[in-house]
């Protein structure tokens, strides 16, 4: 892939399509996470006296302009970490856009509105994707790809404007795909992986992978329960994939086949309903009440994932042991995330609820090797697909 130093950008429009998809309470940034991941390429550009328009989505608005989806708290935030005012345009590509973009001077920034405003962003149809990338190009001259969280949609701004411009990736991606190079091509053993959050669904295409790859998997948060649930025991009213019980019991199987050390939790926190402060006590990971919900690793687990984690040399973890937005059940999260640290070795956060967490718990985020703005596309990555995204900038 080419970089920021293989183009001319003295003076030139670049639009960089960024990932600012940040939680929002309101007009209130929750996590300002992949803001600040984004700064280093912006300002990178700007120091080289490039004119920056960038793009984004934020959400689900599905083709419709709904303001709880405008960029401009965005804008305000990307204006403070920058040291300059960033202009937000009211649309994409219309007046407005246009009057933003012509109006910038060497060195400036400016932040399009929600890219998934406009139907062509994610459609499906070629066509009608196209005929919206070749608008969005038109408003730059050059065009870099540092939405790492993006690549593996096959979208307007991911894939086709691309094509369409002279390009290269931003600083935030090629830093992505050598983290996850390392870590499917050449990691240093022990090599343990932690897989969290709701869904077995949401990971099994990375599981079948990581089991070719890794030594040791340790398996927490909602995820547990249709491991236990494989393995016989009662979940009670945990969350549970019925559809998916055979799979995973597959997985245990050829865990166990190819040496993987499967390691799952032996004690659970178990609540009588989910909520914040619901009533709860630790119980034996296999003989959950049938009233009960796990939501958070037991104190055992912590002490079990810990020693785990103690040799390892390196780590990939996704996805929270519990529910860790509640304060009574954010332990777990927490645990894993100070044994990553105390392990010493090369550890990558995948992003997504994992950073998040991080943050809430005032962890010092250079306390890991990296990490990720990636979620899901860093997962795809490691169940060994081809990111649409990553495709086109490599063209």
């Amino acid at each position: 892939m080419r970089t920021l130093d293989d183009l001319d950008v003295k003076g030139r429009r670049v639009l960089v399509r960024a990932d600012l998809n940040v939680p929002l309470d309101g007009e209130t940034i929750t996590d300002d996470g992949r803001i600040r991941a984004s700064v280093p390429t912006i300002k990178a550009l700007t120091g080289r006296g490039a004119k920056v328009v960038v793009c984004a989505h934020l959400g689900r608005p599905k083709g419709q302009v709904n303001p709880k989806y405008s960029l401009k708290p965005v804008s305000a935030r990307l204006g403070e970490l920058l040291g300059q005012d960033v202009a937000c345009a009211a649309d994409v590509v219309g007046d407005s856009a246009v009057a933003v973009v012509e109006s910038l001077q060497d060195g400036q920034v400016a932040l399009l509105e929600n890219l998934r405003y406009e139907p062509g962003e994610e459609s499906k149809d070629d066509a009608e994707r196209s005929a919206f990338a070749q608008k969005l190009a038109g408003l730059a001259e050059l065009y870099v790809g540092d939405g790492f969280g993006a690549v593996h949609r096959k979208h307007a701004s991911v894939y086709d404007v691309p094509k369409l411009l002279p390009h290269a990736a931003g600083g935030l991606v090629v830093a992505e795909v050598e983290v996850l190079r390392t870590l499917t091509e050449k990691p240093e053993r022990p090599y343990v992986v932690v897989l969290g959050g709701a869904k077995v669904s949401d990971k099994l295409g990375v599981i079948a992978n990581l089991l070719t790859k890794v030594d040791r998997l340790l398996i927490g948060g909602g995820m547990t329960y249709t491991f236990l649930k494989a393995q016989g025991h009662e979940v009670g009213r945990s969350m549970l994939q019925e559809d998916q019980v055979d799979q995973v019991r597959g997985f245990i199987q050829d865990a166990a086949e190819r040496g993987v050390e499967l390691v799952l939790p032996v004690d659970v926190l178990a609540a009588t309903h989910f909520d914040p402060g619901a009533e709860h006590e630790v119980v034996e990971a296999t003989a959950i009440p049938a009233d009960r919900e796990g939501l958070d690793i037991g104190p055992r687990t912590r002490e079990l994932f810990a020693a785990k984690l103690a040799d390892a040399r390196t780590v990939f973890w996704n996805g929270p042991m519990g529910v860790f937005e509640f304060d009574a059940f954010a332990g777990g999260t927490r645990a894993v995330a100070e044994a990553l640290i105390g392990s010493g070795g090369y550890t990558v956060v995948g992003g997504g609820d994992s950073g998040a967490a991080i943050r809430k718990f005032g962890l010092p985020e250079d306390s890991f090797s990296h990490i990720s703005t990636g979620g899901g596309a860093s997962l795809e990555y490691l169940e060994g697909k081809s990111l649409p995204g990553l495709a086109a900038l490599e063209e």
